[in-house]
């Protein structure tokens, strides 16, 4: 049997709560969403466009002078990064600032490069080569380096990112955040 509702109509004090369902509201106006809405997991949300999202940023500044005199890779400053899933992506960024080579000795080269600490870094040639100082048997030069390249660590345990140098040739040295300068890493996880 039909029901007829005549006048003003069924007014919000005549619905018993919980008679209207989900099922029952086919849309909603956008204008009718105002003021504060409640909380949803991000695991609710759909239709999202994928991968490359920035899901967390790690950073490091080192700020004390570091020195090497070293043939072999030597660990100038570091930090390290949790993912949340083994198929992000860390994209890692190191700023090598204040530069001082030779240290009053022969020339010297240096290379640089990123290392993940305990692993190989995914297709990548992370070496960047330094050719300050070169010719030069008693004074120094300053300069500065910039890296970054893109790794694929393939863990949910925390994986540590070293900005090492090691000489190329000479006997010199090299120091980095000569005169109260800063040097900084900087990781990036890009989700898939």
């Amino acid at each position: 049997m039909a029901i007829t509702i005549s006048g003003s109509g069924i007014t919000s004090a005549n619905i018993a709560d919980g008679t209207i369902v989900n099922a029952d509201v086919a849309d909603v106006a956008a204008s009718k969403l105002t003021g504060a809405l409640p909380a949803i997991s991000g695991a609710a949300l759909t239709n999202l466009p994928g991968g490359g999202k920035v899901l967390q940023v790690v950073e490091n500044t080192a700020t004390s002078a570091i020195a090497t005199y070293s043939d072999s890779w030597y660990t100038m400053y570091s930090t390290s990064i949790t993912p949340s899933s083994t198929s992000s992506r860390i994209v890692v960024l190191a700023y090598v600032g204040s530069m001082y080579m030779n240290l009053g000795s022969n020339q010297a080269q240096f290379n640089w490069r990123i290392d993940r600490a305990g692993g190989t870094i995914t297709g990548q040639n992370t070496n960047f080569h330094a050719e300050i100082g070169r010719g030069e048997t008693s004074i120094g030069q300053r300069g500065f380096i910039n890296m970054g390249i893109v790794d694929e660590p393939n863990t949910t345990s925390s994986v540590s990112y070293n900005v090492q140098a090691k000489r190329h040739n000479g006997s010199g040295g090299v120091q980095i955040n000569d005169t109260s300068g800063t040097s900084s890493i900087i990781l990036m996880e890009i989700g898939a």
